[in-house]
């Protein structure tokens, strides 16, 4: 079984502050929205986003009908449901969004064992 994930700009942003990005590859395919990639670049791309494998997809983000939300954010939930992926967001707002939506959890069966929490844990301890 396969493991995608799709981010929203904040965990990239953020994991890129501490050094982290390489966290992102826990997840067989990492899929990044051009409008989330954009929001990032507006921000200048960390240098380790370069050495990032991920896929720039085109999202559509209208469907996720919320005003609390950014370009960015609606159109990571909108890629996450339709390729039933896993949603990274740092943002309250979007993590409600994709709650109500209920399609998320039920279009993936995603369990994080304690062993793949502690190892994160461990690297994050490395940094």
């Amino acid at each position: 079984m396969t493991i995608a994930a799709v981010s929203d700009a904040g965990p990239l942003i953020h994991l890129a502050e501490i050094g982290s990005l390489e966290l992102l590859s826990a997840f067989d395919t990492l899929l990044v929205p051009e409008t989330v990639y954009k929001e990032v670049e507006a921000g200048a791309v960390p240098d380790e986003f370069v050495d990032l494998s991920y896929e720039l997809v085109e999202a559509n983000g209208s469907q996720v009908g919320t005003d609390e939300l950014d370009a960015g954010e609606r159109a990571a939930i909108a890629v996450a449901e339709d390729r039933g992926s896993v949603l990274l967001t740092d943002d309250l707002a979007a993590r409600e969004a994709a709650m109500r939506m209920k399609a998320l959890q039920r279009a993936t069966s995603l369990f994080v064992t304690e062993a793949v929490v502690e190892r994160g844990i461990r690297i994050l301890d490395e940094q």
